[in-house]
């Protein structure tokens, strides 16, 4: 009830301080669970994603230092995200999601890009799809990379891509690899579908600082 009420709010907040978001090709999505993985542009753009891939409800991951806090604990675990040492990752980062997967409710929302643990993430999107039997889709976020930019009511799209199947056998560093540059082309292929002339620019303070502190190169 938490997850359907806050996403029916933030739905009527975009609406009225952007009014000019775009859903594509969401016959793409499965009827049934999936790892949802995409681009790692804004803080917000996970909150695009779930609008966009809804009626489905979805899962993800959060720092588990947020998880501290009771106030916003109580947020996070009504909201189905699930904490995760972003450093040290431990087998619960994988259980948690798989179990969720397997339970047929929720799809599960994984950014495999953006991040220095990008190849982590890449394998772990592989594994925790391989493990609950469910598709891998991409999508991809084209918009305002500067929040007060939304105020202005510039274009935001979101599309999603054909879903991606792991092939039988075992994940390997070999497989993980094959996927991680099919999730790329995927991405690349709907950002030229949304905007064939598109090309991603960052929050240039943001990258900087990122930058500082090792998270990008």
């Amino acid at each position: 009830m938490f997850y359907s009420f806050i996403r029916w709010v933030v739905r009527l907040l975009v609406l009225l301080i952007n009014g000019n978001t775009h859903y594509e090709n969401k016959e793409a999505l499965p009827d049934g669970p999936y790892v949802l993985v995409g681009p790692h542009r804004t803080w917000w753009d996970p909150i695009f994603f779930a609008l966009a891939g809804s009626p489905r409800k979805f899962s993800f991951m959060a720092k588990e230092e947020l998880f501290k806090n009771p106030i916003l604990r109580w947020i996070l675990d009504h909201a189905n995200a699930f904490g995760v040492n972003r450093a040290n990752p431990g087998p619960s980062a994988i259980k948690i999601p798989v179990r969720t997967l397997k339970e047929g409710k929720l799809a599960v929302m994984i950014f495999p890009s953006g991040s220095r643990y990008t190849e982590q993430l890449k394998g772990g999107a592989v594994l925790i799809a391989k493990l609950a039997k469910v598709p891998i889709v991409p999508a991809v976020y084209q918009g305002p990379v500067k929040f007060s930019h939304i105020f202005l009511r510039k274009r935001i799209t979101v599309r999603f891509g054909d879903p991606i199947t792991v092939p039988a056998g075992r994940v390997t560093d070999a497989l993980t690899a094959q996927i991680g540059e099919q999730m790329q082309r995927s991405f690349d292929a709907i950002d030229k579908a949304i905007d064939p002339t598109f090309k991603y620019v960052p929050d240039q303070k943001k990258y900087l600082k990122e930058k500082e502190a090792g998270k990008v190169k």
